[in-house]
């Protein structure tokens, strides 16, 4: 680790916690040595419940939301690009004239090149999601969570384009994630209005449950991928389509999520895409 990424470490919440919690636990062990072990376990339980709240910025800066101050909120699909969902899906925003930014894999990129393409030539943004979307990421080696980054910013390169936004799967941040990103030109992106789908497994009512909660500047997470059996992929589609219409009943505009936030989600290194 170098003497910069060091100084931007020591500067997050979950370093200043850290010290915080250290101080006292030696502090404690003059005076009450039976306590020490508390403000240790505090600092635990903190860090692990923050590592599964995508809005906090504990370990590192974390874009959940913007700060236009205005009735604009971002869409955003992740998990994908997928045969059964992209195709409907970029058709369907054309039509509304909307751009939205996906957040692909690396292996589904590699596998559907046509999708990546398609998503591209429409005008939307493509995001990094990990290469295999393991959701058990975080608690891998530092050595794994960098390979998985890496291997998708080099395979969406061939598309012509570089991901500056990271969003790790599910949501969850660590410590380790701040000094893979800043190592790699990258900066997370997460969310403030999920719809609780589970990728697509529990469709029905997603449309109820992000309109209750959305808020202007949200960042809204959906999903491009293939609907559970459950489900028919009318079921989803029909979802979607209220979603959309339920954001302008309610006086909320989508725009790109790099308007929302103010800065570049991606950057074009040439025209393949």
């Amino acid at each position: 680790m170098t003497a910069d990424e060091i100084r931007k470490e020591a500067a997050t919440p979950a370093a200043l916690m850290g010290f915080i919690a250290l101080t006292v636990a030696l502090v404690l062990s003059v005076f009450a040595p039976h306590l020490v072990i508390l403000p240790l376990v505090l600092f635990i339980m903190c860090c692990l419940i923050a590592s599964l709240l995508p809005g906090v910025s504990f370990f590192l800066p974390a874009n959940s939301r913007g700060k236009t101050g205005k009735p604009v909120v971002a869409l955003t699909f992740d998990d994908g690009p997928d045969p059964a969902t992209t195709p409907w899906l970029l058709n369907l925003l054309e039509t509304q004239g909307l751009k939205v930014t996906f957040f692909v894999t690396g292996e589904r990129a590699a596998g559907h090149p046509e999708l990546v393409r398609a998503i591209l030539e429409k005008g939307h943004d493509i995001g990094n999601h990990s290469y295999s979307h393991d959701v058990l990421l975080m608690l891998r080696t530092m050595k794994r969570l960098s390979g998985e980054v890496q291997k998708t910013q080099e395979q969406l390169r061939r598309f012509g384009i570089v991901p500056l936004a990271f969003r790790p799967p599910v949501g969850i941040t660590n410590p380790k994630l701040a000094v893979v990103l800043q190592r790699q030109g990258l900066f997370c992106v997460n969310f403030s209005c999920r719809a609780w789908d589970g990728g697509n497994r529990f469709v029905r009512g997603m449309n109820h449950r992000v309109l209750k909660k959305v808020r202007p500047d949200h960042i809204i997470v959906l999903h491009d991928t293939c609907p559970s059996a459950s489900v028919t992929s009318r079921d989803w589609q029909a979802e979607i389509v209220s979603i959309l219409s339920g954001l302008q009943e309610k006086g909320l505009q989508i725009i790109p999520l790099e308007t929302l936030l103010g800065q570049s989600i991606m950057v074009r290194t040439t025209n393949d895409g």
